[in-house]
């Protein structure tokens, strides 16, 4: 079978902050937490897109469980979409990292069938959540996949389809293998927690991605021309690692 030929292609990447101000203050693709942005009393519109993280691995990795129902997460999402040019919001998916799994103190299959649940239940409420595809290994997510199939979910007629358990993972080699077989199998992906070394080598095959990895760069590789001791909260620094990234995600 011959290869199919791929034309490289700029991935949609949403910067990741925990300032939910800045959405009304810079013209990038954000990615914001509920947790951060439902706190915020006076909010302005957004003078971009953005996406909203529903703070899934906080819950989990706190609480062994979500502590907020399906209704109330769609209530939130309903309120927030008041700031205008929200693309889409994260469903309260099932982690499936090791250690989530060993505090939730179910198996990876049971997450999974909760996240494909959660994502029923939320489009029945009319919020707009994107599919997540959950797993640790590759045969895991394509077990996810076919429970989205069997639950009359198409997949490659989502317009973004998330691909979640990946942004902790040290070894880019494995999320590349992920992300290639959910390109080739026609899902327009979208990788969580993305970082800039994945970008360049895998980013053709995803639709879009996000990260705040530039926060925890800035800690510790700071700006030198800044007198600030941290930039790990800049906006600058942000918009300039951004730029970056998305450059190389290019080359």
């Amino acid at each position: 079978m011959p290869e199919v030929q791929r034309e490289r292609h700029s991935v949609i990447f949403f910067l990741g902050t925990h300032r939910p101000n800045w959405l009304w203050k810079v013209d990038v693709p954000l990615f914001v937490s509920r947790r951060t942005l439902s706190k915020v009393k006076r909010r302005g519109q957004a003078i971009a897109p953005w996406a909203l993280d529903s703070g899934g691995f906080t819950e989990l990795s706190m609480n062994g469980m979500w502590t907020i129902t399906a209704e109330q997460y769609a209530d939130e999402i309903k309120e927030l979409q008041e700031i205008g040019m929200m693309q889409w919001a994260a469903p309260q998916d099932w982690m499936c990292e090791p250690w989530i799994v060993e505090k939730t103190g179910l198996s990876v299959i049971e997450h999974q069938r909760r996240t494909v649940y959660n994502y029923q239940e939320l489009k029945n409420l009319e919020s707009p959540v994107i599919p997540v595809l959950q797993g640790w290994t590759l045969d895991d997510y394509k077990r996810c996949a076919d429970l989205y199939l069997e639950a009359g979910i198409n997949l490659t007629a989502e317009a973004t389809v998330g691909l979640g358990s990946v942004c902790r993972r040290q070894a880019t080699s494995e999320i590349g293998e992920l992300v290639k077989w959910g390109h080739e199998s026609g899902y327009r992906l979208h990788g969580f927690g993305v970082k800039s070394a994945g970008i360049k080598k895998y980013g053709h095959y995803l639709a879009s991605a996000d990260s705040m990895a530039w926060s925890y760069t800035a800690r510790w590789n700071p700006d030198p021309l800044c007198e600030k001791k941290t930039c790990a909260n800049c906006l600058h620094y942000a918009l300039s690692w951004r730029e970056k990234i998305t450059h190389e995600g290019t080359q």
